[in-house]
């Protein structure tokens, strides 16, 4: 009589079902294999692991450089001549792109934490060779237009640092689970040194890679300075116009300590804020002098500029998302702005008493004002009768400079530039003005030891104006000062004590936890060995072997075993000797 038995019964496996058929389009069970995975899927998923981290970096790098999207707006602008927010394009792009990738990686670590074969679909292999070009393309654009942009990468780790390394230790720490299952599974004594080689070394490199972590928040409590000042950079541009009398009012509404414009001499003598070279961007100058809208901006003389409305542009552009939260008389307000002139913001200055910074731009070769530009804004400055030391004069040349110093005396001359202390006492300038990574911890104790003032711009990030409060700077210049005005307090700071506090805890843990994983993972391999079992029945052959092989071998021996007792006639359910074992399932 011949016994009839199933030799397998397959159950529903609907997330398994899902997981290779998204990442391979391998729906059906028999598309399904454990076999190892090929050369070339593990080139592809080589390639996907380098995108995800390409990505990575890039997607941090735009977190962090939020900073300075308006500098590269205004960047794009004068390389293209019309304004648009060019951020939003490649935040969008990016975002869509990392969140595709980073999906990828998440199926293939599901892939191997349940022994399933990679094997990557050809339309994932397109999408991943699209990310990977774009973001190499757009790295290399950036890296020549803005290259100076990348130390903010490494500006921004002084920041996040600590706690970056925190969800680095937590996200390989959970990876163990994987390294561990992989050891459990794989049959080669090479492959499985390899592994565990490799991922202790990285284990071992987050353990001891704050050793190499610097940040000026870690300090003594007692050892913090005052608050930087915060200077106005154009008033306060995200919530009215640049450099008009409505944005000067709200930032000093936010208790700024200064104000901050850039200064071009008109057709006609006269001192007037503007950034860009033209007036197309900030004014109507399309609608009123169309066929001037491309000249210089001292072109024009006091009469015509003050024709031009210079509030219109930000209720129409919205460079900073803020018009929406504006009230309807705001937005009159907003848009029956004019051009400001010098001798208006140093009143407003004087009369608050705030101090008052602005950079000179020389008049263009046919100017009429050329030579007596720096005459002519002094003597804006002495009529409007704001305090002399309450000033401070950037873009003077180096020949103009004794001058200044003859006709006014007080004020202060700045530079843009940084340079050796000696050369800044011989040309008299006491105030520093620079960008916020061209000044080292260094610099910024030098130059407080030796009574140089100085100012670091543009701040607008809570988080940067922390780290340079920690640093001990001075002042900072801004065009948000009413998000740095929220900031009470450093967002973080620890002394060095609680730092190896945390960072010893954590590692701590994390071996730990580690160790636990590796051996719940192999505890039947472990106690096989411990205990010299020399003989099996079909229980324990599948107990011991499974951490050994995968399921699909697995599978096979069942099938082996349970076709040869039926063909043999064995019915006893006495335990197979070690010989019978490795004849049954070799």
């Amino acid at each position: 009589m011949v016994k009839h038995q199933p030799l397998q019964v397959y159950e529903k496996q609907l997330c398994l079902s899902c997981l290779t058929g998204i990442y391979g389009c391998r729906w059906k069970r028999y598309q399904r294999s454990h076999d190892d995975t090929t050369k070339w899927e593990c080139l592809w998923s080589f390639i996907l692991s380098c995108t995800f981290s390409l990505l990575l970096v890039w997607f941090y790098f735009w977190w962090e450089a939020h900073n300075d999207y308006s500098e590269f707006n205004w960047f794009l602008y004068n390389h293209s001549g019309e304004w648009s927010d060019g951020t939003v394009p490649i935040l969008a792009a990016t975002a869509v792109g990392f969140t595709y990738i980073a999906f990828l990686m998440i199926l293939a670590l599901c892939h191997v934490a349940v022994g399933q074969q990679l094997n990557l679909h050809w339309l994932h292999k397109i999408g991943v060779t699209v990310a990977l070009l774009t973001t190499i393309i757009g790295v290399i654009s950036v890296t020549q237009m803005w290259g100076e942009e990348w130390d903010v990468v490494w500006i921004s780790l002084q920041a996040t640092g600590p706690f970056l390394h925190i969800g680095a230790l937590a996200a390989v720490t959970a990876l163990a689970w994987l390294v561990a299952g992989q050891m459990a599974r794989a049959e080669k004594t090479r492959f499985q040194v390899m592994v565990l080689l490799i991922y202790l070394s990285v284990l071992l490199t987050l353990y001891f890679i704050p050793l190499s972590i610097t940040s000026p928040c870690i300090m003594e409590r007692g050892s913090l300075k005052a608050a930087p000042a915060i200077i106005g950079h154009q008033g306060a541009p995200m919530l009215a116009p640049e450099n008009t009398l409505l944005s000067f009012n709200r930032a000093l509404q936010r208790n700024v300590s200064g104000l901050e414009a850039d200064v071009t001499i008109s057709l006609d003598g006269v001192p007037f804020l503007m950034r860009d070279r033209t007036l197309r961007r900030t004014t109507n100058v399309r609608r009123v002098f169309p066929d001037r809208q491309y000249d210089d901006a001292s072109l024009f003389n006091w009469t015509d500029l003050s024709s031009l409305n210079a509030g219109q542009w930000f209720l129409k552009d919205d460079p900073f998302w803020t018009v929406q939260y504006m009230s309807t008389s705001e937005r009159w307000s907003v848009g029956n702005q004019t051009v400001c002139s010098l001798e208006q913001m140093l009143k407003l200055a004087a009369k608050s008493k705030s101090s008052a910074v602005f950079t000179l731009h020389r008049p263009p070769a046919n100017h009429p004002h050329r030579h007596d530009w720096v005459n002519l804004t002094l003597d804006t400055v002495l009529r409007s009768g704001i305090p002399q030391r309450q000033v401070s004069l950037e873009g003077v040349m180096l020949t103009n400079r004794e001058m200044v110093r003859n006709v006014a005396p007080g004020l202060q001359q700045t530079s843009v530039q940084k340079l050796p202390l000696d050369t800044l006492h011989h040309k008299g300038i006491s105030r520093v003005l620079l960008r916020y990574n061209q000044a080292s911890a260094q610099d910024v104790r030098l130059y407080n030891e030796n009574n140089i003032s100085l100012t670091l711009c543009s701040v607008n990030e809570p988080w940067l104006y922390s780290l340079l409060w920690c640093s001990g700077v001075p002042s900072v210049s801004s065009e948000a000062p009413q998000v740095l005005r929220k900031v009470h307090y450093p967002l973080w700071l620890m002394t060095p004590d609680e730092y190896c506090l945390i960072w010893i805890s954590t590692d701590l843990i994390s071996f730990a936890v580690v160790l636990g994983i590796f051996i719940f993972q192999n505890y039947h391999m472990i106690r096989w060995r411990m205990s010299g079992m020399r003989s099996y029945n079909p229980e324990q052959i599948m107990l011991s072997a499974a951490v050994r092989r995968s399921s699909r071998d697995v599978n096979i021996m069942k099938e082996k075993l349970i076709f040869s007792e039926v063909s043999n006639g064995v019915t006893s359910d006495e335990p197979y000797t070690e010989n019978e074992f490795n004849y049954y399932t070799n």
